[in-house]
């Protein structure tokens, strides 16, 4: 590999050594090929970060390695002089487990303007393969404040065991009084992955269960296949690192313990003997893949204890609007934070009653443990929390991010906060949830108009609001059925939205002027004969599924849990089942292809679906749940059943002719401003 020229790296060929202008990556390329020590190398950001990145370093001379390399290399410092005289300055590298020691003594915390941890485990692998392979991390930025400034500031700890559900965030840490601090701008996702995967564990929903199953969430460790030849090719990897629960890792290939905890490298002695013990113990010394495996526990130790891999710049002013700056600069021009998160750092930072951070993690956790159990993003509830307090412009922009604006927002927490979780709670009594909500946004509009209004508790149950429910219930459910309501161009539509509630003060649901302003944005809520055929084909599961069931089928009180229901139960109709019933071979595609489509479904409450589990449809009909003939026949009238056959044989001429009558229902309601509800129905 060629060394830059002179005129490349931005310095003059008379004076090589000193420095004008440097470029981050030309700075440690330089210092790995020439074993250099930067002293005193100060950052000053100019420019926003990109391809007009502007960085100037002050002349100061490179130096050799000699004694005071060995100081660097036991973790000494830069010279508090040099410290004093240069905002920031380039720290002398350390090994991961130095790093994470920091952590743990909390010498290293995380400031409150950092985002959540959003790495997943195929990113913590990666980067323990990369680890293994030699490669760097990249750079860290630092930030580190005097005892007088430490005090003014919230910090995090950084998270060890990471659950999806009960454990997503960082908990608070506590700076003492009269220390100082050292604050992660940037590499805290690095840091996080390194520590879980060390020290930690990472439990996330498993497919296809419930949010609230406890056994949803099984707690896994990052373990290394001593024995594996070879990683994930999809991810790219050489080393075969996985996530596991303790039991799996555990149980052994040809005869041997193959799974390592890659924390337990932590505890070896040395990097020679002690792994060879470790390898014996496995019953894996002696075997035809021990010199594999001694390879890959040598270079996850290296990797880990030996190799100074962590690179830090430290920033050292204490101007918090300059740091602000830089850490906003810095995680928009890299692995950009996503939209809440940059809004909730300027939140965090200009509070100043409320823990911006707090009441945020708050309230999105409320909304899923309530009614409907919603999974709304913190990005909803932000942009929410704008429209409720008249920003004027509630786009995820830096130039939103106004003092201005962050003082309503906290002024007006308390209503915002009990206006957003009474909408998720309307929501909730049209019988929508976080499984069959197909487009959160919808929620937002409904929270202003309640909140515009004053709406308290109240309004969701009492009869004197009835008629105005009928309303903003047909609203939600024709805009989630029609598609492309609330994809592209939001921020616009509900500025428009917003504008049509605030201009019609008077009576309940501005529908018209509110359906007036959408169709004027290209959303009208008019559906076509073609759209009406589409949403005949919808099928169970699917997000649209549950509003077009309760448009056709509004008898139900859908405050209560309701469940899809199959009317001819779907665990009948599997080719085996369907050919002992005597179903024709040439016919099963044909009874396949329909049993979880529109017209084999039915709303049922929690309690019946359990109890018709599989029973076929003409038992279930004339079980003891009807008290009377009268209501047996009303139901069957009701909800197009009075089609049923008598046998399995004429399930393709039920759902035939049911389905033509869903699409004459549905056509005379999905065009109305008012849909019959469980009050109306009767």
């Amino acid at each position: 590999m060629n060394e830059p020229s002179f005129s490349e790296a931005g310095l003059s060929p008379a004076e090589p050594s000193t420095v004008e202008a440097l470029p981050d990556r030309w700075t440690s390329w330089r210092f790995a090929m020439f074993g250099v020590v930067w002293r005193g190398a100060c950052l000053e950001l100019r420019q926003a970060f990109g391809t007009d990145l502007s960085v100037q370093f002050t002349r100061v001379p490179w130096e050799p390695f000699g004694a005071d390399r060995a100081h660097r290399r036991r973790g000494g410092s830069p010279p508090a002089d040099a410290m004093k005289e240069c905002p920031m300055v380039f720290m002398p590298p350390i090994t991961v487990e130095d790093a994470l020691a920091k952590i743990h003594k909390k010498a290293w915390m995380l400031p409150a303007i950092q985002r959540e941890f959003v790495w997943n485990t195929d990113q913590i692998r990666a980067l323990f393969d990369s680890l293994m392979r030699g490669y760097p991390l990249g750079s860290f930025l630092l930030w580190s404040l005097e005892k007088e400034q430490a005090g003014n500031f919230t910090f995090y700890d950084f998270l060890t065991d990471y659950h999806e559900r009960s454990n997503p965030y960082a908990p608070k840490a506590t700076v003492p009084k009269g220390y100082d601090a050292i604050a992660v701008l940037d590499g805290q996702q690095r840091l996080t992955a390194l520590n879980i995967g060390l020290y930690g564990s990472h439990a996330e929903r498993l497919p296809r269960k419930w949010v609230d199953n406890p056994n949803a969430y099984p707690k896994k460790r990052l373990f290394l296949n001593l024995l594996g030849e070879q990683g994930d090719e999809e991810l790219g990897l050489s080393y075969d690192l996985q996530f596991l629960v303790d039991e799996d890792a555990t149980k052994e290939t040809e005869g041997a313990l193959a799974w390592f905890r890659v924390g337990d490298v932590l505890s070896l002695a040395d990097s020679g003997p002690a792994i060879m013990a470790e390898l014996e113990k496995r019953g894996i010394n002696g075997t035809p893949g021990s010199s594999g495996a001694f390879k890959r526990l040598y270079g996850l130790y290296e990797g880990i204890r030996k190799q100074p891999v962590i690179n830090a710049f430290q920033e050292n002013s204490q101007d918090p609007d300059r740091v602000l700056d830089i850490f906003v600069r810095v995680n928009s021009g890299g692995t950009k934070l996503s939209n809440s998160d940059l809004l909730l750092s300027m939140a965090t930072n200009q509070w100043q009653e409320r823990d911006a951070r707090e009441e945020i993690r708050s309230l999105v956790a409320d909304l899923a443990d309530g009614p409907g159990q919603f999974e709304f993003s913190k990005d909803l509830v932000l942009k929410t929390g704008l429209m409720l307090t008249e920003a004027p412009d509630f786009q995820f922009k830096i130039s939103n991010f106004t003092q201005a604006n962050m003082s309503r927002l906290e002024k007006g927490w308390t209503e915002i906060r009990a206006s957003l979780l009474r909408a998720a709670g309307l929501l909730a009594s049209f019988g929508l949830t976080g499984r069959n909500l197909s487009a959160g946004s919808v929620v937002i509009p409904v929270a202003y108009y309640l909140h515009t209004r004053g709406h308290e508790d109240g309004y969701l149950t009492a009869s004197a609001h009835a008629a105005d429910r009928a309303i903003v219930r047909a609203w939600v459910f024709r805009s989630l059925l029609k598609r492309g309501i609330w994809g592209s161009g939001l921020d616009t539509l509900l500025r428009h939205i917003q504008g049509a509630i605030r201009d019609n003060p008077g009576g309940g649901f501005p529908l018209a002027p509110i359906e007036s302003v959408m169709a004027s944005r290209g959303k009208e809520l008019k559906f076509t004969p073609e759209e009406i055929d589409e949403l005949l084909e919808l099928s169970y599961g699917k997000p649209r599924t549950f509003p077009v069931l309760a448009i056709l089928y509004p008898g139900l009180n859908l405050a209560q849990e309701i469940h899809e229901d199959h009317i001819f139960p779907r665990s009948r109709f599997t080719r085996s089942a369907l050919t002992k019933a005597g179903i024709p071979a040439e016919q099963l595609d044909e009874y396949a292809s329909r049993v979880n489509g529109l017209p084999n479904l039915q709303l049922l409450a929690g309690t019946p679906n359990v109890e018709k589990s599989n029973r076929w449809p003409w038992e279930w009909l004339n079980g003891n749940h009807f008290p009377t003939k009268a209501e047996r026949e009303q139901y069957k009238a009701q909800n197009d059943l009075d089609l049923m056959p008598e046998n399995l044989t004429g399930f393709v001429d039920f759902y035939e002719g049911r389905k033509q009558r869903l699409a004459h229902r549905l056509e005379k309601l999905i065009n109305s401003d008012r849909l019959p509800t469980s009050e109306t129905a009767s």
